[in-house]
């Protein structure tokens, strides 16, 4: 089952998190996986990582700004065959509509929204080459329901939502499936981060209050949104297209 061996799997936002949980299940699964992020040096520990575990896999790492279109298609022109693309890079923001400012509306527009415009760009010429691929793109539960201060944030997944939808309906007849997942909250380095920078010696108290809004109790691992992510890249979800799947311990329907 999910068995991804032969698979030429691009990750973005493979040096941290959600990102770096995927490469390591895909190359563990056999897969050859290009390991994209800003961050070169925590890319390298990631294929440092997947070669010390002597997987059925492999990674390459590059350090790739995804928000430049001429530097994603110049690097996805020498991968050549991408059967996966896995959009996980993104970055998040606090702050309701009228205290975001433009800079940093633009600047979560610029990563979450043209940085996986950017990829699947590169990435369907090749696809429809093939004759076939696999993408997986990263919403939230932001898309699905309000989240309070999270105004640009939201914007940015919803429109990632939409350009899920609009590709699996353009390349359907072409082999190319494209879904969505909307994780709720998930604890990363970025969540740490988060806590330290605003809760200084509350970062305990905060965390816990964090994930108790999910009604399953806790926050979710970067390691059980991987799989879903593995089960939708697989031979095994071949019917599946179109469509976002919740991973939110109960957040989205149970949040009442």
């Amino acid at each position: 089952m999910n068995n991804l061996a032969g698979k030429i799997a691009v990750v973005t936002g493979a040096g941290s998190g959600i990102g770096k949980a995927v490469a390591l299940l895909f190359a563990e699964r056999g897969a050859e996986v290009h390991a994209l992020d800003l961050n070169a040096d925590a890319l390298d520990a990631v294929v440092s990582t997947i070669a010390n575990n002597k997987v059925n896999g492999k990674a390459i790492a590059h350090a790739c700004d995804v928000t430049k279109q001429g530097q994603v298609i110049k690097l996805f022109d020498s991968i050549g065959r991408i059967d996966i693309l896995v959009n996980s890079a993104g970055i998040s923001h606090i702050g309701k509509c009228d205290s975001t400012s433009e800079e940093d509306f633009d600047r979560v527009f610029q990563v979450n929204v043209k940085g996986v415009y950017n990829c699947l760009h590169a990435a369907l010429p090749l696809m429809k080459k093939s004759g076939k691929g696999i993408i997986l793109n990263m919403a939230s539960i932001a898309n699905n329901v309000g989240i309070p201060d999270r105004f640009a944030y939201s914007m940015s997944k919803g429109a990632v939502a939409a350009m899920t939808l609009s590709v699996a309906k353009d390349y359907i007849t072409e082999g190319i499936r494209c879904n969505c997942i909307s994780p709720a909250r998930v604890h990363t380095p970025f969540v740490d981060g988060f806590l330290q920078k605003n809760y200084p010696g509350k970062e305990a108290e905060m965390f816990e209050k964090l994930s108790k809004t999910q009604p399953i109790g806790r926050m979710a691992k970067p390691e059980e949104i991987a799989g879903l992510i593995l089960y939708l890249c697989s031979d095994e979800a071949s019917f599946i297209t179109g469509c976002d799947y919740p991973i939110d311990g109960g957040f989205i329907k149970l949040n009442n």
